[in-house]
């Protein structure tokens, strides 16, 4: 059903994954499918890394460290932006026709009252704005 999915993450984050990372290996064991986990960072130094080289390898190493389903290989994709926050979701649509993901398994927040106010980077922008599914984990 799926061969290719795409799973968004914030190395500065990882400890809030944990969901969405472990809901995305069951699925690729289970279809046989492989994973590429995507990142998106700035062009100036951050906290995760000093430039952006640094941080692809440091993505590179993460989806190396990760279970992949048999027979295949996890690999990374990480996308440099301007200003990532506002660039998140233009770079995530990308990031799935680059990749050929044919799922998408993100991480997401419970939804409180900023959210009413502030817009945030829902899996609902990327269903509506792509041609592929949208699995949303909380």
């Amino acid at each position: 059903m799926f061969s290719r999915i795409m799973v968004p993450v914030d190395l500065s984050h990882l400890d809030q994954l944990d969901k969405a990372l472990t809901t995305s290996e069951d699925l690729a064991r289970t279809f046989g499918a492989e994973i590429v986990y995507v990142s998106v960072t700035a062009e100036t130094p951050t906290a995760i890394a000093h430039n952006p080289t640094e941080f692809a390898q440091k993505l590179d190493a993460f989806a190396a460290s990760r279970p992949a389903a048999p027979g295949k290989t996890n690999s990374a994709k990480s996308y440099t932006a301007h200003d990532p926050a506002i660039d998140m979701d233009k770079t995530l649509l990308k990031a799935i026709e680059e990749t050929g993901a044919d799922l998408v398994v993100m991480g997401t927040h419970k939804p409180g009252i900023a959210d009413r106010f502030w817009g945030s980077h829902h899996g609902s922008d990327l269903a509506s704005h792509s041609g592929v599914s949208v699995f949303l984990v909380r």
